[in-house]
């Protein structure tokens, strides 16, 4: 898709600081995934509910020094005080401190190339599988995506970026990515909107079924064995000039009732989004619209991933 290496500066995301020998303990019960896979080599994908199974916040983590407990989550930089200060509230007794770093840290994507340059890993050097992390040049690298190779970079604000010199690309082809693998983001005018299989997280290897209680994990659990999700993000492109933010709601030509998770504005006046509505062919009256909701006529758009029937 491209022939040479895009940086993008993430500036809308930020990072929550879990540090402390019960980090991983500690996570355990709050967030949907196994915290104990991750490692030096292996990043995860994780939700964090109330206890009604909405998402708050869909986490990034990563481990930055696991003698010390030292777990970095990317999270939007909206949100990073607001899930700092909730998981706050259940440290206890727990050898465990949260704080929202945000400021202290640089996130930025790398997209379709190498960081081949002296001092810097090649691209064999590079994680090479989804989900898969490395340190290298002060920083960590987590593979993001494969269509195009895309890498998520996290590093300290006052270190020298890992990435300079090579060409600086717009937040918007990142944001077109995400839509395009349909990975999901709730913001501040979504979080406790969707239920977490809503945003396709068990899809996307962000549950863990087979572990302890967290937060929420009742109504998940109960939503996956029971088989009763009929509302799933997907993936659509409207035929004509419109626009669309996150939390907008709507309804499709055919009748579908949505909202939006995330949304790009196209060359054309187009928009591409992830939204959240009834699976085509299946019932609609959960999820139907009002009567005031504008409707959109869009196309969907097949995600990378099958969803569950």
């Amino acid at each position: 898709m491209r022939n040479a290496p895009e940086v993008i500066t993430l500036e809308d995301l930020g990072i929550v600081r879990v540090r402390g020998v019960d980090a991983v303990r500690f996570l355990q019960g709050q967030l949907s995934n196994d915290v104990a896979r991750l490692s030096a080599a292996h990043s995860i994908l994780a939700g964090y509910h109330n206890p009604q199974g909405r998402t708050i916040a869909v986490l990034r983590l990563m481990q930055w020094d696991a003698e010390a407990g030292d777990i970095l989550a990317v999270v939007p930089r909206e949100l990073a005080g607001v899930v700092a200060s909730r998981l706050g509230k259940f440290v206890l007794r727990a050898k465990v401190k949260i704080s929202d770093e945000s400021a202290g840290w640089r996130v930025s994507g790398l997209v379709d190339g190498t960081l081949a340059s002296a001092g810097r890993p090649s691209l064999s050097e590079l994680p090479s599988l989804l989900s898969a992390q490395s340190r290298g040049d002060g920083a960590v690298f987590v593979r993001v995506g494969d269509d195009p190779a895309r890498w998520l970079i996290v590093s300290p604000a006052d270190a020298p970026a890992p990435t300079s010199g090579h060409a600086v690309g717009d937040p918007q082809t990142w944001l077109r990515l995400d839509i395009a693998a349909g990975q999901p983001q709730v913001c501040a005018a979504t979080s406790e909107e969707f239920v977490a299989q809503m945003l396709n997280l068990d899809v996307l290897n962000a549950i863990a079924f087979d572990k302890g209680c967290y937060t929420g994990q009742e109504v998940i659990a109960r939503a996956h064995y029971r088989g009763r999700v009929k509302r799933r993000m997907q993936r659509f492109v409207s035929r004509d000039a419109c626009q669309l933010a996150p939390g907008d709601s709507g309804q499709l030509a055919d009748g579908r009732a949505f909202k939006v998770v995330l949304a790009t504005q196209l060359a054309d006046g187009r928009c591409e989004f992830l939204a959240v509505a009834p699976l085509a062919g299946g019932a609609h009256d959960e999820a139907s619209a009002t009567a005031a909701a504008a409707t959109i006529v869009a196309d969907q758009v097949s995600l990378p991933y099958s969803l569950p029937d």
